[in-house]
């Protein structure tokens, strides 16, 4: 167990904002269910709430409770991919029409970190990720990198993984087409 869980567990289900390490890059988030602090985290990062904010789940499970129509093809390729893989979904369940684009879908991935993972798995429910910048401004590399203006923004901070200057990317990003069973990768 890491030390800092119930304290973001604590800060999650109050409504409050959390600054914390992906598995990609660090990521403003929020309890997904959660309108008025999903509408805080676009203040944050002055976003339109027209572009909708991707959930981080723990594993495939989770996921199936928002996506019950999972074809075999993208189970396998959880199963195989290794990096971080963002998935668009047409049609989900179980979730607020606010966190949804306008056409209905929503972006899901499920994380491989262990502390998000763990976060995830305690919190019993998705959270909110969206990367720890200023729309429109580079997303930062390592914690470091984050402005000034997002790190005073947010509710908490999480310690963990503060001085790692690894560099990260943002995850692969694919659409999957339901209806057709097809993947459309839209960032490799």
């Amino acid at each position: 167990m890491f030390p800092e869980l119930n304290i973001v567990l604590e800060a999650l289900q109050n409504g409050k904002i959390i600054l914390y390490p992906t598995d990609t890059i660090w990521g403003v988030g929020c309890d997904c269910t959660n309108e008025q602090a999903v509408q805080r985290v676009y203040a944050i990062k002055k976003r339109s709430d027209t572009k909708s904010l991707i959930l981080l789940v723990d594993s495939l499970e989770m996921l199936q409770e928002y996506v019950p129509s999972l074809s075999g093809k993208v189970f396998k390729l959880h199963e195989h991919f290794t990096r971080p893989l963002t998935m668009i979904y047409s049609h989900t369940i179980n979730l607020p029409d606010f966190l949804k684009a306008d056409d209905g879908s929503i972006a899901i991935r499920i994380v491989q970190d262990p502390f998000c993972k763990e976060i995830i798995a305690a919190f019993g429910k998705p959270i909110v990720s969206t990367s720890a910048n200023t729309s429109g401004k580079p997303s930062p590399k390592y914690f470091a990198k984050i402005e000034l203006a997002i790190k005073r923004a947010v509710d908490y901070t999480v310690k963990h993984r503060q001085k790692d200057k690894t560099e990260s990317e943002p995850s692969i990003l694919a659409r999957y087409h339901d209806e057709t069973d097809e993947l459309e990768v839209l960032r490799a």
